[in-house]
Parts: C-alpha cells; sequence; structure tokens
C-alpha cells in the first residue's frame, strides 16, 4: 500500500472527537481507526501489538542487529479529527501538479492563493483538498499515514538499521485529553516524537501555556416594558465581558509569540448565559498574567451586578514543553540532521497551539512536533501535499538510523 493509499483509507473514517462527552475515548467511532490500526500493525509483523482498555494502540519495531543498545525511540499520532468542521462522507480532491494558482472546491467555494500564501511553496505538489463541505483529516491522519508507512519500509528492509522503535496512536488529542492515561512508563520510549506539525521542514519545541475559561451569568428576566432597574440581561452581561479584555490580543490580531484570548462559544437567552474561552501565552508570565486578568474583569463586573450573577471556571490545560526539552538538545539536533538528509530545511518556530507531546514531555518523555505535510487544519480549506508527505517518512527513516548510531 502506497504512502497515498494509506491516508486517502484513513481519512474514510469519521474519528471526530466530542468534548462534551465523558467516556474515554471520548467517541466510539474512534475506535474503529485505532482497532483497524491494531490489524495492520500486526499484519506488518510489529511485536507487542495491543490496544489497551482506554483505546491506546502501540507496537514495537524490534532493534536490527547489533543495534539494541541503542535508545528507544517513539513515533505518535493522534486518531481524532476536530469537532470544529464535519468530519464525516470526506471526498478528497487530488491535484496532480499544483499550478501555484487558486482552488476551486467546488461549484460556489474557491481557495483564493491570495488569501493562503503558503500555498505558493507547494507549487508543482501533488496535492489532496477537500471538496469544501468536510474538513480532511490530515490532522492527524497524515501523521498516521506516515508513521505507518515508516513502519512498513523498516520490518521490509532489514539493511535499514534502526534500535527499539515504538509506535503509538492516541485518541482525543483534539479536545485536549489526548494522553489523559497514556502509560509512558510502559510505552518504554527514553525519547519520542510526535508527527503532528504542519509546513514542510517544521521542528517545534515550544507551545503555548493554555487554559480554558467557561462562564456562566444568571440574569433576571422582567418583561421590557417594565424592566427598569430590574432587568439583568444575561446577553449584555456576557458582551460587556468580552468587551472588557483587549481586542488586540485576540487570534486573528496575533502571531508567533503573542498569545491571545479567543472566544469559542456564546450562547444564551436574557435569563441565562454562557461563554467558552481559551487562553494562550507562551510566556508563562504572561499566561499567569492574562488569566489574572480574565478574573479580574469578570470580579469587576460581578461588583456591578451582585453576588451570584456571574461564576468564572479556570482551569489549566497543558503547558510550553520548551523546559522539559532544552536538557535534551539531542532530540532537536537529531530531527533537523534527519531532515536535511531527505532533503528538507529545517524550521524551528513556536506552535500556536497544543500537540500530545507537550503533556507527554511533563509525563518523563521528550517529545518534540515534527511537521506532516498537512496545512490549514480544521476546516474546509485543509490539504495536504504528498510530495511533503513523502518526506516526513524519509525523516522518520533517517531518524531511525541516526538514534541507532548514538
Amino acid at each position: 500500500m502506497t504512502l497515498e493509499q494509506r491516508f486517502l483509507k484513513y481519512v474514510a473514517f469519521d474519528t471526530q472527537s466530542d468534548p462534551k462527552s465523558e467516556t474515554y475515548p471520548s467517541t466510539a467511532k474512534q475506535l474503529a481507526l485505532l482497532n483497524h490500526l491494531l490489524e495492520e500493525m500486526t499484519t506488518l509483523g510489529l511485536h507487542d501489538v495491543e490496544i489497551d482498555p482506554n483505546g491506546y494502540v502501540t507496537g514495537t519495531i524490534p532493534a536490527t542487529p547489533g543495534c539494541e543498545s541503542a535508545p528507544v525511540v517513539g513515533f505518535i499520532s493522534h486518531v481524532d479529527t476536530s469537532p470544529d468542521m464535519k468530519g464525516s462522507d470526506i471526498r478528497p480532491g487530488i491535484i496532480e501538479r499544483y499550478d501555484g494558482g487558486d482552488i476551486a472546491l467546488n461549484d460556489k467555494l474557491t481557495m483564493r492563493a491570495a488569501d493562503f500564501p503558503e500555498l505558493a511553496f507547494y507549487k508543482g505538489h501533488r496535492l489532496i483538498v477537500t471538496d469544501g463541505t468536510t474538513l480532511l483529516g490530515a490532522d492527524d491522519k497524515a501523521g498516521i499515514a506516515e508513521i505507518m508507512t515508516a513502519a512498513e519500509y523498516l520490518t521490509t528492509h532489514p539493511e535499514a538499521k534502526h534500535g527499539t522503535i515504538r509506535i503509538g496512536f492516541t485518541p482525543d488529542e483534539e479536545i485536549g485529553r489526548g494522553v489523559d492515561f497514556f502509560d509512558v512508563e510502559r510505552f518504554g520510549a527514553k525519547f519520542a516524537y510526535t508527527m503532528d506539525g504542519g509546513f514542510e521542514g517544521e521542528i517545534e519545541y515550544e507551545n503555548f501555556n493554555a487554559a480554558a475559561a467557561e462562564i456562566a451569568v444568571q440574569g433576571r428576566n422582567i418583561h421590557p416594558g417594565y424592566a427598569k432597574d430590574k432587568m439583568i440581561n444575561a446577553l449584555q452581561v456576557a458582551c460587556e465581558i468580552n468587551a472588557l479584555l483587549p481586542a488586540a490580543q485576540r487570534p486573528e490580531h496575533t502571531e508567533g509569540y503573542e498569545g491571545f484570548y479567543h472566544l469559542v462559544g456564546l450562547e444564551g437567552t436574557v435569563e441565562r448565559a454562557s461563554l467558552e474561552y481559551i487562553i494562550r501565552d507562551h510566556s508563562h508570565k504572561k499566561f499567569k498574567a492574562k488569566k489574572r486578568y480574565l478574573a479580574d474583569a469578570v470580579a469587576l463586573l460581578g461588583e456591578k451586578y451582585g453576588e451570584g450573577v456571574i461564576r468564572l471556571t479556570l482551569k489549566d490545560q497543558y503547558y510550553n514543553m520548551r523546559e522539559k526539552i532544552e536538557p535534551y538538545p539531542e532530540v532537536i539536533e537529531k530531527a533537523m540532521e534527519a531532515m536535511r538528509q531527505a532533503g528538507v530545511a529545517p524550521i524551528v518556530r513556536p506552535i500556536r497551539g497544543g500537540t500530545d507531546g507537550a503533556r507527554l514531555s511533563y509525563m518523563g518523555l521528550p517529545c518534540p512536533n515534527l511537521f506532516t505535510g498537512g496545512m490549514n487544519f480544521h476546516g474546509k480549506f485543509e490539504y495536504c501535499s504528498v510530495d511533503t508527505m513523502q518526506r516526513a517518512v524519509q525523516t522518520i527513516i533517517n531518524l531511525a538510523r541516526i538514534w541507532s548510531e548514538s
């Protein structure tokens, strides 16, 4: 099976996670792909292939003779896709050789090169796009396909030297629960890489510190004709809260290391309303300041409207993995060398998001993130480059050899 065939097979599985679910995995449909990967890994001849009660699928490629003492290295990807956009009935389109221009996804929707300047890099590449009605699922089925294709190569080419390789596939990364029950000790790797990045050459070992905030507003609904000095309109209070947060610190106005407040949910009536935010910053100091600012804004309006009207629930989700990876510079250096040998120019940049690798790093498994070739994740403009995916496969194979030489 080719890399492209694998990818198209995997994206046919509907694996959206559900942030409101209390089960693990959050959706049973993720298990369909996880069990398929279990069978495929077994067929390829991997050792110790298993799925645990939480849905984690793991397996081992044993070291080649003479490389048994090399550090055990892992490669990890998540199977779930974002709940932000429809993830079923995906009908991918193939562009044989991208000409650098606009891409018509369907009769009504076009992906304009002017809106997505990164497309210029992929001129001449074979691209896979959506039909404009669903996401594609390259996040992170591109990573899964790359790991499995590399695994097939390593198991069928005994001349390819490598130490023990551990492979892991996880559910629920998109909703921040991807490694809630991941057994790092049982996984047994000294270092690992998540294949969950985007642009060709990306290597990421810095990510946002992240928190989620839920604000509940209890209003007081009075007939509008007699509401003076009596009504508390929960919707208006919600708008006041949002207006107190700095508009310049929204995702649409930030880049690089700049953090943000992102309003991801707003609903309600005059009687009751709720807001959901995610808070992000690379700097731990600024991250704490952002949380404090939101709490102060809620407290200020609480004084205005009275006790019990506004309730804030604030929860940290994950932290910047940089401090856990920097003590092991070889993890980054070897990845960069593996990329160069694959004809890829390494690009070190911070993740403007999160990854399972961040939490795994804090759980004792240093785990930077590598590119996959998927772009515009979580929406109908998602696409991926088959050329870049092939270079990601070669990067994995190179990494396996380079670590065996340690």
